[in-house]
């Protein structure tokens, strides 16, 4: 067993109490390997990383999990590309406001799981501070980016672990923080996915969404048109591939990810606040706010805000077609479970 691999099962062995067995609940063993105490099922570890990661079992119900997973496997989002230490990734970070914003305002201690978290990045991000994150993916080579960068730094509170958000590897109620920013809209059942997670919040913790907007996704839909019949000629449409900043690497994981995926939702603001109710979620903020809150530095994004209403809810979609459009016509709602 790679050194790696013994450091990653250490820190899943430090945290046994929230794992259980996808396939059956039961108590995972951690040893030199894993099995369940229960089933005896048993799972391999990969290039450090416990692969926990089960299919879903839908008889006959429509599922892409296995066409994303390849689709991402070939192509890993985001890309490392230049982004080799913590300085780096923390100056890449703070560049925009949001990871900057989550940072200041998560605290130390809380234990967060990221569901999609791809190459993570953000996971990596969040666990320089004392805090003890846990990245999930489908896609062995996403995670693969995401270890080594984890093991290369000594980010010893980080673990990354494949898993289907489905099939939780994880208890209900085991976490102060779930993320699952840009995922459930490449999934069959994106409500299914939500009311799968949000079980896995504590009380009085919270959840983080972010989806593909139905009105912000409009101009990346056109841009999608031009790109298939002109060949994937035009791609300074995108202001993104426009950029002088952005590598090759970069532009390309950027440009598949937004135009060449094999699947994809889009939805509302109010349809999400729905999923909040019904599964027992008070809205906390927005980004675009739903009630028009300004967003800047000093915004509170794990404070109550108003909910807004249709007619508020209705403006921010529709600037979200000329704002979003920049980062591909993207919303995010927070809620506290209560």
């Amino acid at each position: 067993m790679t050194s790696a691999t013994k450091h990653l099962l250490s820190h899943m062995q430090e945290n046994k109490e929230l794992f259980q067995c996808p396939a059956c609940a039961g108590e995972l063993l951690i040893g030199n390997d894993i099995s369940c105490g229960l089933c005896g099922h048993h799972y391999p570890v990969q290039n450090g990383i416990p692969l926990l990661f089960l299919p879903n079992d839908w008889n006959g119900k429509k599922d892409v999990t296995e066409e994303i997973k390849a689709f991402y496997e070939e192509t890993p989002f985001p890309n490392y590309d230049g982004i080799d230490n913590i300085n780096v990734l923390i100056n890449k970070a703070e560049r925009g406001l949001f990871a900057k914003m989550l940072d200041q305002q998560i605290p130390i201690n809380a234990k967060i799981l990221e569901i999609g978290c791809g190459t993570g990045q953000l996971s990596n991000y969040l666990g320089i501070s004392y805090r003890t994150p846990f990245g999930t993916d489908l896609c062995i080579n996403s995670l693969r980016l995401a270890n080594d960068f984890k093991t290369r730094n000594n980010l010893n509170r980080v673990g990354f672990y494949q898993m289907n958000l489905f099939r939780p590897i994880f208890k209900e109620e085991s976490f102060d923080l779930v993320i699952s920013n840009g995922v459930l809209h490449h999934t069959s059942d994106p409500y299914g996915g939500f009311r799968s997670i949000a079980r896995l919040v504590k009380k009085n913790g919270y959840i983080l969404i972010g989806l593909y907007n139905k009105f912000g996704r409009l101009i990346t839909d056109m841009r999608r048109v031009i790109f298939f019949l002109s060949k994937d000629n035009f791609q300074f449409l995108d202001p993104y591939l426009r950029r002088r900043d952005v590598g090759d690497k970069k532009r390309l994981t950027w440009f598949m990810d937004q135009y060449k995926n094999p699947h994809e939702s889009k939805h509302t603001i109010g349809e999400v606040l729905n999923w909040f109710d019904d599964a027992g979620f008070e809205f906390q903020s927005g980004i675009p706010s739903p009630s028009l809150d300004i967003f800047d530095p000093s915004f509170r994004l794990f404070e109550k805000h108003e909910r807004g209403n249709k007619f508020s809810h209705g403006l921010a979609q529709l600037q979200l077609i000329f704002t979003g459009s920049r980062e591909g016509g993207f919303f995010i709602l927070i809620g506290k479970k209560i």
